[in-house]
């Protein structure tokens, strides 16, 4: 028998009580590893998906050199800032003190201190590692930067401050600014690294209210300091470049006189000092005094304030302001001429116009026959009309704002024609039918592109349609009609199939039948996705099993994704900002999205900074229209790249466009053989393109304030512009601008021949009054991006799109019967307001639609009912715009319309002659279509006899002489007031 020794129980190891059982520390780390395993798993597929993506657009470098200066960038600025921390790390725990004596606040370091050592390395690792991601993840968000750096070209353009290449600013002065701040951030954190160890370890410590320092943490502590101070007169050496950013004073952006002549010299001084103070923190290391470092610390922060803060509020309260004009003319030029460069509006022509007609009417009246840009049409409200004529079946969509282009049609001769363009887009499986085989494996491609002519109109009200229905038929010819990326198609797809077996596509319905025409995608687009390794990758990616499970899917099927046009481009060009709308083209036997690419900086010296958001807000595009990566606040644009994207392949293919861009050729170094040159063009595509509206109106916008060339008129501001708000009554509530507006138009004092152009009405500053008309050649095989002003008189009173608008709304005639159709339950929708300079005036037009009562619900939709003219402060209104004219031009009401307030019924004989000149005038047209010009003329000689006839037998009836013209009725009778 054993007899055990008699005493206390001895207490359980503590450390044993709280060993966790088996299972949970086998489970804890193999959770971690799922989880490690999934974020993983979820990098890898987001990354080789987007490899394959690249690689089936064939724009694999793109890839390589985004991904590679990103990882590249991502490692250099880890490692490098967790390891200068980390060796801080180690010094400040070497310097440590062998004997570390106890104070009343050390017994509570102690604590922490003897908790941390022994996991000292672990924690060390996890916190450098958590630095390195950071700042890495930080270093790899600026590839771009890096990028413009390293493949830098001239601008051949110096800066009117310190004759520095424009490029020195663009692509050197950021890269500069970029690696300072990560040289500061590596500093900061080693001081707060070195700080912490110091203090954990007693080279830091509390005596009273004093903070005792070892000579070793003393001089780790200098050392650092005096590199952040060093630094920092780095730093105020580079700032004096910046000036040429400043927006101080009456120069809104740029060196004014202040920041040239108090601010310049106040950073050179500053920048020495800075180095003078940190050389004494770095004396105060070697001699492990602190009284050096005071004295440096001290002049730091007084030399900062009155030299950098003081110094320069004195000048310019008390030399500049009282000598303001003065003082900043010099610099306000500088603005000016940057300004009208970075913009591309410098070579703009201004050409005085009267804004009072100088032509006589019965001269006009022959004119605008033949008159183009008289657009009824208005896209922004007809593409619910194409929904409810052209839809077909509820899955197929139209966008809510069409497009505009033209075509030579056949039914006009060798003229282009403006034409309303859209496609009609995929919106998804019909309601309650939205599963996933339906949405990703069926309903899978838009078909088909409809266009309406832009200038006529059809039987009812109706769009006069030159590409329509399904299967397409029309003037353009045969084409591929499905399309497979657009902006419609926002989910991914999966289609394709073995040869000769039908497929499962629904390619478009059976007309008045029931079922459907299938299809099997057979185009170059997509990545294959039949092979078991990439239905993983794109399960992952999409978070979708099916893609893995379905049987549907096989060895040929391919997935679409990003199918957007903007998508697409933003995607293989990273480095553009893009117009927000592309427009489709058919050309070449195809449907091609036509996409406008900017190369934008925000560095431009002396030039004004706008929001690109705010710049291109407009009544159809509230929250600004730009899109890509870019899209912010600006200072320098150009217009230098045209995209296009195949509707069925998904090709991307990117064009050099307009004259030599210095950011376009540094980012074509950075990514060679990206965009091809421009005479690559396609001669069937070069016809289409136009010229951007997002561009257009940024540039509206600074001529606005820099047409005024003269620093002094530009200091006042009395001459400076405005855009109009859109006057229609879509957005006049919300003061949103009146967007510009695609016209085939003649120029005064330019050519006779009719250009495709970009206008816009500009409006005087606070008054609704009109102060100039703006266009743009978008012609690109003639004149292509020239811009013209016509500078009305500023002393004139002349009415603006706004009391044009009023004009229409208080006519006695139109109100009466647009109020009868809103009583009947109808809606009336004004189509967009356009303008033209005609025989020295303005000629304003505008579409009246009206809608049935129910709205889109009930099956209706706008159509147009009638058209409202007005031209030297005659109204005309009408059912057809030949009407509304002759109303204004021979002061004859239109057929089928009462006559004006005031005046008794129409007889016979002038209701005869004016049907005779609309059937000459229709007579006309067609010869015009026809190229028949022999009877144009011979029809245009009738229509005007007629007029005449009838504007004297107008004069007989009424036993007076004939009407006086609508000039001399306005030289009789008071201007109308402005404010009306």
């Amino acid at each position: 028998m054993t007899f055990r020794p008699s005493g206390p129980a001895r207490p359980p190891d503590a450390r044993a009580a709280l060993r966790l059982p088996r299972w949970p520390r086998y489970l804890v780390p193999v959770i971690v590893g799922l989880v490690a395993f999934v974020v993983v798993l979820i990098i890898v597929a987001g990354v080789w998906t987007d490899f394959l993506w690249f690689r089936s657009v064939h724009y694999g470098s793109v890839f390589g050199v985004t991904y590679g200066t990103r990882w590249a960038l991502f490692f250099i600025g880890g490692i490098f800032m967790a390891a200068v921390t980390g060796v801080n790390a180690v010094i400040a725990f070497r310097l440590r003190p062998a004997y570390r004596p106890v104070t009343p606040q050390r017994p509570g370091i102690e604590t922490y201190r003897l908790a941390v050592d022994p996991h000292r390395r672990l924690l060390l690792g996890i916190a450098l590692g958590l630095v390195g991601l950071i700042s890495g993840i930080s270093a790899a968000g600026a590839w771009r930067t890096w990028l413009l750096f390293i493949n830098q070209v001239p601008f051949h353009q110096r800066d009117p401050q310190f004759k520095i290449d424009i490029s020195f600013f663009v692509f050197t002065y950021p890269f500069i600014r970029l690696v300072l701040s990560f040289l500061f951030a590596a500093v900061l954190l080693s001081l707060a690294t070195a700080v912490l160890v110091h203090a954990l370890y007693g080279g830091l410590r509390l005596q009273g209210r004093r903070v005792r320092a070892t000579a070793g943490a003393q001089m780790q502590l200098f050392i650092l300091l005096g590199l952040f101070v060093l630094l920092k007169g780095v730093a105020y050496w580079f700032d004096r470049y910046g000036i040429d950013f400043s927006q101080r004073g009456t120069v809104t952006t740029g060196a004014s006189y202040t920041d040239v002549n108090a601010v310049l010299p106040a950073k050179t001084v500053l920048a020495v000092i800075a180095v003078i103070c940190a050389v004494l923190f770095f004396a105060g290391a070697v001699r492990h005094s602190a009284m050096l470092p005071a004295v440096g610390f001290g002049l730091l922060v007084l030399s900062a304030i009155i030299i950098g803060g003081v110094y320069p509020a004195i000048i310019q309260q008390f030399v500049v302001k009282p000598n303001e004009l003065a003082k900043e003319s010099k610099y306000i030029a500088r603005e000016i001429s940057s300004t009208r460069t970075a913009y591309a509006v410098s070579g703009v022509r201004v050409i005085a116009y009267p804004g009072a007609p100088s032509v006589p009417p019965s001269k006009l009246a022959g004119q605008v026959v033949g008159l183009n840009g008289l657009r009824l049409m208005d896209p922004a409200v007809v593409s619910a009309t194409f929904q409810q004529l052209q839809q077909v079946k509820g899955f197929y969509q139209f966008p809510n704002q069409l497009s505009v282009d033209r075509y030579r049609l056949p039914s006009g001769g060798s003229t282009p024609q403006d034409v309303v363009v859209a496609v009609r887009g995929m919106g998804g499986p019909p309601q309650g039918q939205g599963n996933w085989i339906n949405t990703h494996l069926v309903y899978t491609h838009g078909f088909g592109f409809v266009g309406a002519k832009a200038d006529a109109v059809g039987n009812g009200g109706n769009p006069e349609f030159v590409e329509s229905d399904i299967p397409p038929h029309g003037q353009l010819g045969p084409f591929e009609p499905r399309v497979y990326f657009g902006p419609m198609e926002e989910t991914y797809a999966i289609v394709g199939g073995p040869p000769g077996r039908p497929g499962q596509e629904l390619d478009y319905p059976f007309e008045n039948a029931s079922g459907q025409k299938n299809y099997t995608y057979n185009g170059s687009g997509g990545v294959p996705v039949g092979s078991p390794l990439n239905r993983v990758l794109y399960a992952v990616k999409f978070r979708e099993l099916n893609i893995l499970l379905s049987g549907a899917i096989n060895g040929y099927s391919k997935i679409l994704y990003d199918r957007q046009p903007l998508a697409r481009v933003a995607k293989v060009a990273p480095w553009l900002t893009l117009d927000g709308s592309p427009y489709p083209v058919v050309a070449n036997g195809r449907i091609l999205w036509v996409v406008d690419g900017y190369t934008t900086t925000d560095l431009y010296p002396y030039s004004e900074r706008i929001g690109m958001p705010q710049a291109t807000s407009t009544s159809q595009t509230p929250n600004g229209s730009i899109a890509g990566s870019q899209a912010g606040n600006i200072n320098y644009i150009r217009n230098s790249v045209k995209a296009v994207v195949d509707a069925y392949t998904g090709a991307v293919t990117l064009y050099q466009w307009g004259p030599s861009d210095p950011m376009l050729r540094t980012w074509m170094n950075a990514f060679p053989g990206v965009v091809k040159p421009g005479r690559d063009i396609p001669a069937y595509l070069r016809p289409h393109l136009r010229y951007p509206p997002d561009l257009f109106e940024v540039q509206r916008q600074i001529l606005a304030k820099y047409h005024v060339t003269n620093p002094q008129s530009f200091y006042g501001g009395q001459n400076f512009w405005t855009v109009p708000n859109d006057p229609t009554g879509r957005a006049i509530n919300s003061g949103l601008s009146q967007p510009p507006y695609y016209l085939t138009m003649t120029m005064p004092g330019y050519r006779q021949q009719p250009q495709f152009s970009l206008t816009t009405a500009m409006a005087q500053k606070a008054r609704p009054n009109l102060a100039a008309y703006m266009a743009v050649d978008s012609n690109p095989q003639s004149g292509y991006g020239t811009i013209r002003v016509l500078q009305l008189p500023q002393a004139a009173a002349i009415l603006g799109p706004q009391q044009v608008q009023n004009n229409f709304e208080t006519d006695p005639v139109a109100s009466k019967e647009l109020s009868l159709f809103r009583q009947g339950g109808s809606t009336v929708i004004k189509g967009n307001l356009v303008s033209l300079p005609l025989g020295g005036g303005l000629l304003y037009e505008e579409p009246i639609y009206i809608e049935a009562a129910g709205g889109s619900s009930a099956g209706s939709y706008p159509t147009l009912k009638r058209v409202f003219v007005f031209y030297d402060g005659q109204v005309g209104y009408g059912v057809s715009v030949q009407g509304a004219l002759a109303q204004v031009f021979t002061g004859l009401p239109s057929v089928g319309q009462g006559p004006p307030s005031g005046s008794g019924a129409v007889s016979a004989i002038v209701r005869k002659y004016l049907q005779q000149a609309e059937q000459d005038y229709a007579t006309a047209q067609a010869a015009l279509r026809g190229g028949n010009f022999t009877a144009y003329g011979q029809a245009i000689a009738s229509m005007k006899q007629a007029l005449d006839n009838a504007q004297q037998a107008a004069g007989a009836r009424s036993g007076a002489t004939p009407t006086p013209s609508p000039t001399a009725r306005a030289s009789a009778s008071p201007s109308p007031s402005p404010s009306r």
